[in-house]
Formats: C-alpha cells, sequence, structure tokens
C-alpha cells in the first residue's frame, strides 16, 4: 500500500475510502431526510420546493501552548544541522607539533563562511577530534551513533576512516 502526498495532502488509501464511506453515507442521509420532509409535507397536505439546503459544519482546533512547546514545530533547528562535512573545504591548517594549539581554516561552500576550528570544537553535529598536518578528523554524531570521517586540505570528498 502506498501512501501519495500532493500539495501538502497526504492521499492515504485507507483515508480516500473512508472519506468515500462517509460521502455516501451523508447523501443517503440527506436522501433519507429529504424523502421524509417529502413524506411530511404531503401529508400535511402543503406545497414544498424541490431544493434541499444542506449545511456543513466543521470542527476547528487550536493549540493553547500555556508554556509548553508546540508539537508541530520541528525539535532540530536547520541550524544545528548546518554545516554539514559534504559543505565544507578544508583550506589552511597551522600545525602545531605539540598538537595543542592546531587551528584548521574551513569555507563552507554554500554560505561562503569561513570557520576556525580547534580540537574539541563543534560544528553543527560535527566536532573536531584530531588535527593532522594536512587531514582534520570529525566525529559526526546521528541518531545516537557517532562516526569519524576526514576532510583533507583541498579536498570536497568525504573520507571514510577505517
Amino acid at each position: 500500500m502506498t501512501t501519495h502526498k500532493r500539495n501538502g495532502v497526504v492521499n492515504h488509501p485507507l483515508a480516500i475510502a473512508a472519506t468515500l464511506v462517509m460521502a455516501i453515507a451523508l447523501l443517503l442521509l440527506v436522501k433519507g431526510d429529504a424523502h421524509a420532509q417529502a413524506d411530511e409535507v404531503a401529508s400535511s397536505g402543503g406545497t414544498r420546493d424541490s431544493a434541499t439546503t444542506v449545511t456543513f459544519n466543521r470542527e476547528v482546533f487550536r493549540y493553547d501552548p500555556d508554556g509548553r512547546r508546540d508539537p508541530f514545530v520541528s525539535l532540530v533547528k536547520s541550524s544545528e544541522i548546518r554545516p554539514t562535512l559534504s559543505d565544507l573545504r578544508l583550506t589552511t591548517i597551522a600545525f602545531d607539533p605539540l598538537g595543542r594549539n592546531s587551528v584548521a581554516v574551513l569555507r563552507d561552500l554554500g554560505t561562503k563562511e569561513q570557520y576556525r576550528v580547534k580540537v574539541g570544537t563543534a560544528l553543527g553535529r560535527m566536532r573536531v577530534v584530531r588535527i593532522d598536518p594536512k587531514v582534520v578528523t570529525f566525529a559526526l554524531e546521528e541518531f545516537g551513533f557517532s562516526r569519524q570521517e576526514t576532510l583533507a586540505i583541498g579536498d570536497t570528498t568525504i573520507k571514510r576512516t577505517p
């Protein structure tokens, strides 16, 4: 069974079938009500218009937060996601052989923003784990799992470390 989404509306086969059943039931109800009214008019000896007015009442829902968060707003903000490793290019590394003061300069290919990072610096969901003379190693934490990926100078592709 497949679900289709068109213009923000999910068209699930069961939802469509339920809607059709409700429409048929409503038509039968209106038709039965019209026959009952016609019988009532005929028994009273009066005349009746052939037009029947049908009124649909729609239930309206309103969310009152009262200090709670809106359940329809994403918990992950887009600023927390960016930048991704594929968006970054490693341009420069100022390497300290002792490993304490190494600095790497990264450029976001999409926004042209520049980041200066040291070991322990967090960028979105990534954290700098190690800076080598030509490579920076990141720890990526996604969905409760952590993995390490590297980015080399001038390289925009992701290389996994074994």
